[in-house]
């Protein structure tokens, strides 16, 4: 798999052409989400990292080429979008953001799939409970992936997990697909991936 940066727009009209498929990372500041970018394409420094919430401003898109199971070689766009939640701005900045966001994941065609990032240190968060429910008003295909891992014990983990599946079927019938990952253990790619391909080809 090779990726590399393409563009950073400051809104959708400002996107590259949509002519193939986007996968969108998303979730609150300093979820870990430029970590697992790093982690999925196997590249140290493509998302930058930062340990101040609220560093992705844009929307960031990532050319990505890679070999499938069936020896078909495939190009999407890897995007990285701002934060939502916690993030020292001012109020108007905020909702230019979420206007951002908004636009993007409900008029970009071509998005295929909107991971969600969730830190798995916290219990289930009203903010990212309601985003989810959002998105299923909207319509937007997601999965949900729970980050940093290796940061709490297994059993921490998994209550954790557990108890923001439970909230979400509060107001779901089907709950969404959902993955554990560590950028540092690099654990939960494989999955990842597979599942994106799965999406590719279906």
């Amino acid at each position: 798999m090779s990726a590399k940066y393409n563009i950073s727009s400051p809104d959708i009209t400002k996107c590259p052409k949509a002519d193939r498929p986007e996968f969108a990372f998303i979730g609150r500041s300093n979820v870990g989400k430029s970590s697992l970018i790093n982690m999925m394409v196997n590249h140290h420094n493509l998302a930058k990292t930062s340990s101040t919430p609220g560093k992705t401003q844009l929307i960031n898109h990532f050319d990505v080429k890679a070999m499938m199971k069936n020896d078909k070689a495939l190009e999407w766009y890897l995007v990285d979008l701002p934060g939502y939640g916690f993030a020292k701005v001012s109020l108007s900045k905020r909702k230019t953001w979420e206007q951002m966001i908004q636009d993007y994941v409900r008029k970009r065609e071509t998005l295929v799939n909107l991971f969600i990032l969730i830190d798995a240190r916290h219990e289930p968060q009203e903010i990212d409970i309601n985003f989810v429910n959002k998105l299923g008003e909207w319509g937007v295909p997601f999965s949900i992936v729970f980050t940093k891992a290796d940061k709490e014990t297994q059993k921490v983990v998994a209550n954790h997990v557990n108890a923001f599946m439970e909230q979400l079927k509060k107001h779901w019938e089907e709950l969404p697909p959902h993955f554990v990952t560590s950028a540092v253990k690099k654990s939960g790619r494989d999955k990842l991936l597979e599942y994106m391909e799965d999406v590719l080809f279906s």
